[in-house]
């Protein structure tokens, strides 16, 4: 029998003092559903002010790449880094001269307790330097987030990816988040290019999105200089091989660049004559 038909025989005094009661039991069961959820962890991340992060461990993942882990402050933490944006770290060049650049860790937030940065080693690098010469136990001093790129699931029906070197990271950073959402149902089309093969950073982790997400996951790579046999492309990233592998414009796409200031601009002059609108671009 519902409700309504049994306060149909109860006093008045009575239906009342149910309805009090009724109405507790929401309010109660409501605030246990708010203290009892669990909440999202805050991160370790201060935009104005550098926080140090100890170095646990580092691996040399090829001549000039090495992939560094640093623990942050309980396993539970998170860095609280949204999708799409980048930390600032700092360090000092071999003149001892205080130096600042920008990273975008390879982890998410859903890696908990670390985070970690793979990062490609230059014999002249200011920043290189310091990262050379980090070992187990140092500590590097971060900020952040920064950036402007905003990413809501859903936003767009698909990316194209222009990346060059390591402008890997932060292509690598929003696929991960996209796929690994099962909610989100954003398609991904990447070129990547770099001078050889070895410079090719993330492949095992990139190949393996194409295994594990064929429908979803498309990933194209360019080299200047291949080795015999590549069934790649070859050379720099043209029009053509966007026209191939990259969505068509069109108002529910939008495709990401990041590289050397040389193709950045290059590619943006590609994209223009495609007919790509500026909304439809985005350069981290």
């Amino acid at each position: 029998m519902e409700m309504a038909a049994v306060t149909e025989f109860l006093p008045q005094d009575t239906v009342f003092l149910v309805g009090i009661v009724l109405a507790v039991v929401a309010v109660a069961a409501g605030a246990g559903y708010i203290f009892l959820a669990p909440k999202k962890p805050k991160g370790c991340l201060d935009p104005e002010n550098w926080r140090p992060f100890k170095l646990v461990k580092r691996a040399q993942v090829s001549h000039n790449v090495v992939r560094f882990h640093f623990a942050l402050p309980t396993t539970v933490s998170v860095l609280g880094l949204p999708i799409g944006q980048h930390i600032r770290c700092q360090g000092k060049d071999a003149e001892g001269t205080e130096v600042i650049k920008p990273y975008t860790p390879t982890t998410l937030d859903s890696d908990v307790g670390y985070f970690e940065l793979v990062i490609k080693i230059y014999p002249q690098g200011r920043m290189s330097h310091h990262f050379r010469n980090l070992q187990v136990g140092d500590y590097l001093a971060v900020s952040g987030p920064k950036g402007r790129f905003r990413y809501t699931p859903g936003q767009v029906t698909a990316f194209g990816m222009l990346a060059g070197g390591t402008g890997i990271t932060p292509m690598y950073q929003v696929t991960r988040s996209i796929l690994e959402n099962p909610k989100d149902k954003t398609n991904i089309y990447l070129i990547y290019a770099n001078v050889t093969y070895d410079d090719v950073l993330l492949k095992e982790e990139i190949d393996n999105f194409t295994k594990v997400y064929p429908g979803r996951f498309k990933v194209y790579y360019v080299l200047d200089k291949p080795p015999e046999n590549w069934d790649g492309g070859v050379g720099f990233i043209s029009k053509d091989m966007i026209k191939a592998h990259c969505p068509a414009p069109a108002a529910d796409i939008q495709i990401l660049r990041c590289g050397p200031p040389g193709m950045n601009k290059a590619m943006q002059n590609n994209l223009d004559d495609l007919g790509y609108t500026k909304e439809m671009q985005f350069q981290f």
